[in-house]
């Protein structure tokens, strides 16, 4: 090997480069599939009691589409991307600050075996974990996206919208609720990352593997769009009912004492299955992103 070859893969190796490589993989992904997040975002306070009537009004229901075509008709197109500032800001922490806790728990604290080889039980317990504490450093930008995409059905409702900007939403919070503030509904946005990546980083390389020894597929994109399909599924059904509970009390912070509280009152007034709303744009999303961060040499495959 050449020096110029060691030192491109070096550079390949180390932290800066797959930060960076998973920081623009991850805004790629998150620019594509965006519209759904807001769609789901929008699903998920559907039948809120505190959103549910507006000026004497009850809000009608509307599924996964008519929401999309909602937005864009009564709010505009580029209303599906209201709020994608502070969703890409959430990648240069959460991506970032994954990637690194990561690493660290696979080459200093698990361990690798003595072949090179990384057991699935470990890259569980390590993905949970990256993603937990990567998900809590970036929950002001969840926070700030949130509400944000709520601005345009607030507009149609009559209501003042809250804030001009991204800069500005922070700032505000900041003022009225100080520091603290950002973090509310910090608690269900660590446990919906911990059970997304678990459930994620499970199926994807079990039904991956099935799939190899068991069926007369390869390692194409065939293999790559089955076992995404599974283990967004999976990652849906775990992380959904917490990213509910997640965007109902970061939407309206003020209306709930926690996070059990929020649970109990959705359950008991719209059903278990309140839990469940949003749940086909989530799937959807997961599958997408997933398909879109492969493709752009995901940094923990």
């Amino acid at each position: 090997m050449t020096t110029k070859s060691r030192e491109g893969s070096g550079l390949r190796d180390g932290f800066l480069f797959k930060y960076c490589l998973s920081c623009i993989s991850a805004s790629v992904a998150e620019s594509v599939t965006f519209p759904l997040d807001i769609t789901k975002t929008r699903l998920q306070i559907q039948g809120e009691k505190a959103s549910l009537v507006s000026h004497g009004k009850v809000q009608p229901y509307r599924g996964m589409l008519k929401t999309a075509f909602g937005i864009a008709k009564e709010e505009g197109f580029l209303s599906l991307w209201r709020g994608i500032t502070p969703a890409v800001l959430r990648h240069l922490v959460y991506s970032g600050s994954r990637m690194g806790v990561y690493e660290i728990i696979r080459e200093k604290v698990l361990l690798r075996n003595e072949d090179g080889s990384f057991p699935l039980w470990k890259a569980v317990i390590g993905g949970m974990s990256s993603g937990a504490i990567g998900q809590f450093l970036a929950s002001p930008t969840d926070l700030v996206k949130v509400q944000m995409q709520m601005e345009g059905r607030r507009f149609l409702e009559g209501k003042q919208q809250r804030y001009r900007g991204t800069a500005h939403a922070f700032s505000s919070i900041v003022k009225h609720s100080g520091v603290s503030g950002l973090w509310k509904g910090w608690l269900p946005n660590v446990q919906r990352a911990a059970l997304v990546n678990l459930g994620d980083l499970t199926m994807y390389d079990t039904t991956k593997q099935f799939l190899l020894r068991h069926t007369y597929l390869e390692d194409t994109s065939i293999t790559h769009m089955l076992s995404s399909i599974t283990a967004g599924l999976v990652a849906a059904i775990m992380g959904t009912p917490a990213d509910v509970i997640k965007t109902r009390i970061m939407n309206n912070p003020t209306a709930y004492r926690g996070v059990i509280d929020c649970f109990i009152t959705a359950v008991k007034e719209e059903g278990f299955f309140a839990l469940y709303k949003g749940f086909i744009p989530t799937w959807t999303r997961m599958v997408k992103y997933h398909t879109v961060l492969n493709a752009n040499s995901y940094i923990y495959t």
